[in-house]
């Protein structure tokens, strides 16, 4: 196999790489192997001790240009190597990369020298993996990794433990009758918690927005390349909001304006280590007494006040997040749902590209069965069957 035609600044990192991993070598045809041996090959103790598969296939396949075999049932590659003469297998299989010898028992310290050479090999192959890396993003060749559903239960776990407390606030001991400091400090605690749920529940909510607005943009293919991918990630919350929803939708507007105040006020705040980004932090001496430096935006008939007693009206807070989550799903969005919620697949940007995503958000059918075919193909090469 040609090796990968490299930039000038780094071609010599391949020579670098084939000296270090000697008397590793491509196998050929003075290479002593079994007649069978690729199909009885042992798996060595060792070659359990090798770093990521990619990592050593494009160490040994594209930097390199070692032969690979290609595949076999419940084997992703094959690339025979030659150690000292002798005949060797670096193999990704269903049960993970390793190397393959003859006799597993008696060539095991063999195995063990080839597993400390290629760790050398990859060490010197960083800056190569590092352009792998750059060009595969350029090319768009990726896939967007998918934790929405993980970030959402996160969400839903807060908001349960938050609606649970509200319940039991509701159902304690009645507030007449005599009133006592363990009475009064239980109160003080209960509402405290409510709130500090709340909060919990608040914040989960947008660390999962800020990961969904990407691949609901993605999906929707407003954006279609890693570049575009990579600025959306390091961009405001708002710009995503903007990105993957919009403004246009009538509704929509005023529940942003509302989230935008909520995640400004609150958690921002909370996240600076109740400092805040604005000077919250600070009081001025005046003849009336300390006086907040930074107060607190105040839009229509919320307000909510932050400095070092914070408050802020929780049931309204969830209740807005609450209508946003079932707008977001909602008419042309609601196919996204079922990929971006339901499959735990990842995004593919190169069905972005190509309009197999613009096909698929039609409708709910044709999502469905996009859905279908990607996790069948999904299945086979987690299984490796070829």
């Amino acid at each position: 196999m040609t090796p990968t035609p490299l930039p000038a600044d780094i071609e010599k990192i391949r020579s670098i790489a084939m000296r270090v991993i000697q008397p590793i070598r491509p196998a050929n045809e003075q290479t002593h192997a079994d007649a069978k041996f690729l199909f009885n090959a042992q798996r060595t103790k060792a070659g359990r001790s090798l770093q990521e598969y990619y990592l050593v296939y494009f160490l040994l396949v594209k930097l390199l240009g070692f032969r690979d075999l290609g595949q076999f049932e419940k084997v992703a590659w094959s690339i025979p190597i030659d150690f000292n003469g002798k005949a060797f297998l670096i193999e990704y299989r269903k049960s993970g990369v390793g190397v393959f010898a003859h006799n597993a028992e008696t060539e095991e310290t063999e195995a063990q020298q080839i597993v400390a050479l290629i760790q050398k090999g990859l060490k010197v192959a960083e800056p190569f993996f590092d352009w792998l890396a750059e060009r595969a993003v350029e090319k768009s060749e990726l896939n967007v990794i998918n934790r929405s559903d993980l970030l959402y239960e996160r969400y839903e776990y807060f908001l349960g433990l938050y609606k649970a407390e509200i319940n039991r606030v509701a159902s304690g001991p009645s507030s007449e009758g005599e009133v006592s400091r363990e009475n009064i400090m239980n109160t003080y605690r209960a509402t405290r918690d409510k709130k500090w749920l709340a909060l919990a529940a608040i914040d989960s909510f947008f660390s999962w927005t800020e990961h969904v607005f990407i691949h609901l943009a993605i999906i929707q293919g407003k954006i279609t390349t890693g570049t575009e991918v990579a600025d959306l990630a390091k961009a405001d919350w708002e710009e995503k909001f903007k990105k993957s929803v919009g403004l246009d939708e009538p509704q929509i507007k005023p529940l942003y304006d509302d989230l935008l105040h909520i995640r400004r006020q609150l958690r921002n705040f909370m996240a600076h280590g109740a400092f805040g980004k604005r000077g919250e932090a600070f009081h001025f001496h005046s003849s009336t007494g300390a006086v907040p430096v930074f107060m607190p935006y105040q839009k229509g008939h919320q307000r909510y006040a932050l400095s070092s007693q914070f408050g802020f009206d929780d049931c309204a807070t969830i209740k807005i997040i609450e209508n946003f989550i079932e707008l977001l799903w909602y008419g042309d969005r609601e196919p996204a749902r079922l990929y971006i919620m339901e499959s735990g697949m990842p995004i593919i940007l190169t069905s972005a590209g190509d309009g197999t995503y613009k096909e698929a958000m039609q409708s709910i059918e044709n999502m469905q069965k996009h859905i279908d075919i990607t996790s069948y193909v999904f299945d086979q090469a987690a299984n490796m069957d070829w």
